[in-house]
């Protein structure tokens, strides 16, 4: 794993604990819960532009370019469709469905960094010294 996805995993579980926190004590959406999941998606949308210059600056992804940037799309779209939840549904229950997300993306970033590094893949296995 890279700095990229500590950074997201800070981000990510800090908006989780926060929503889920502000639903176990009943409280509806609110501009705190809203702005950690504003965090989140301008986490996705950073590390977006940083993996296309790293890609343009000449690395590599070692496992499909599809699957990356499918994952990044999810990624992006998940805190845009919390939020819509939020604001369509406001009890606390809306919490809960903003508090997944923020994890959701951790795990999704872990994917991003298993397909960008190999680790995890079948290309790991093919090419000595990735992913040991």
């Amino acid at each position: 794993m890279d700095g990229w996805f500590y950074a997201g995993l800070v981000v990510g579980l800090a908006s989780t604990i926060i929503c889920v926190v502000a639903a176990v004590t009943k409280k509806k959406p609110n501009d705190i819960t809203l702005l950690s999941l504003a965090g989140v998606e301008l986490f996705v949308i950073v590390y977006a532009v940083a993996s296309l210059v790293r890609l343009t600056s000449g690395e590599h992804l070692t496992g499909a370019g599809w699957e990356f940037w499918g994952y990044m799309f999810t990624a992006a779209a998940l805190p845009v469709a919390g939020f819509y939840w939020a604001m369509m549904e406001r009890t606390f229950w809306s919490n809960y469905v903003m508090g997944a997300v923020g994890v959701t993306v951790v795990v999704m970033l872990a994917r991003m960094a298993q397909i960008w590094y190999g680790v995890g893949t079948a290309a790991a296995h093919l090419q000595p010294g990735i992913g040991q």
